[in-house]
């Protein structure tokens, strides 16, 4: 099976993957951006109330849709005259000056492995394809090089320790687990002491989606963080939380309740192909200060991609 390089900049292959997965969401936004502008030669308030109730559809969110909005404003009102004509190229330029994109913008290193063993906690709802990046990104690692092991600290789902333990197998990865029920924080442990004994590169810890409550699913994932700082001071070194792309808004109020649970320091937005909703994306990531550090664009292992913020807006403006 071939791979992509993880750490070098995107193929022509995953950059078509990008565009095509994307394609839902770009016809959705211009086709509500072409009804806001239809019949008008500038910007005017009506154009704009159109822009802001198309990106709000879009799934961009309220919160970022009102900053791209209240620019455009000060740009109309600072040139005095803004043709529609060339409403796409100024959006992309406020979008990408909200974004904050720079060059470089650390994509082609996502992880720092001076720190040995790795350390990367997953956390997600059940569904999201959490379980699926893991194994994915496993794949990748595996195949640019990395010694990786999986810890299937999500216990409470048979399921979920037999899907991982079959990505491990075709990511060709060793798992640690035990039988369904076990203390997830021992899972946990014994995945770090191997990985340690074994001199792993890289441990990916997968962790059940829901519990009984919130104050519950709070109390595990501690308890899993505190048991790994026991074998790995610093561990984990990157919180994860994946979420689903095409639920929409849902992957706000998701990612509002795991930063409540836990410290996420990182964010992987799934299942973007086949929804109008990549938007998400761009408020996600404006809202929460979080770095989105991967995207899936589609089923094959490649399709989990680097997220590349300058890529990604000219895949939604191309």
């Amino acid at each position: 099976m071939a791979f992509f390089g993880l750490f070098t900049s995107k193929s022509k292959e995953e950059k078509q993957a990008l565009e095509e997965g994307l394609e839902k969401t770009k016809k959705g936004i211009f086709e509500k951006l072409s009804r806001a502008v239809v019949g008008k030669s500038r910007v005017d308030e009506d154009v704009l109330d159109g822009i802001e109730e198309a990106l709000i559809a879009s799934d961009i969110g309220v919160h970022t849709t009102l900053k791209i909005v209240e620019r455009l404003e000060e740009r109309v009102a600072k040139d005095k005259f803004m043709n529609t004509s060339e409403l796409n190229s100024i959006l992309r330029e406020e979008i990408e000056g909200l974004l904050n994109i720079e060059e470089g913008n650390g994509v082609d290193m996502p992880f720092d492995f001076s720190k040995k063993p790795y350390v990367i906690m997953v956390v997600g709802v059940n569904g999201v394809g959490k379980t699926t990046t893991i194994g994915k990104l496993a794949a990748r690692l595996k195949a640019s090089g990395k010694k990786v092991i999986l810890g299937a600290s999500d216990t409470f789902r048979a399921a979920a320790v037999d899907q991982l333990t079959i990505w491990s197998e075709r990511a060709g990865v060793e798992i640690v687990k035990q039988q369904m029920g076990a203390d997830p924080a021992s899972v946990a442990y014994d995945t770090l002491s191997r990985a340690i004994a074994q001199d792993a590169d890289v441990v990916l810890i997968d962790t059940a989606g829901r519990l009984h409550n919130k104050v519950n699913l709070m109390n595990e994932l501690t308890k899993i963080r505190n048991v790994m700082k026991k074998l790995i001071p610093d561990a984990p070194h990157d919180v994860m939380l994946v979420l689903d792309g095409s639920t929409g808004q849902n992957a706000y109020q998701q990612a509002k309740e795991f930063t409540k649970a836990t410290d996420v320091t990182s964010l992987a937005v799934t299942k973007l192909d086949g929804t109008a909703k990549g938007g998400v994306v761009i408020g996600i990531s404006d809202q929460f200060k979080i770095p989105v550090k991967f995207i899936g664009v589609g089923e094959k292992i490649e399709d989990l991609q680097i997220f590349n913020k300058k890529e990604f807006v000219e895949s939604l403006f191309k």
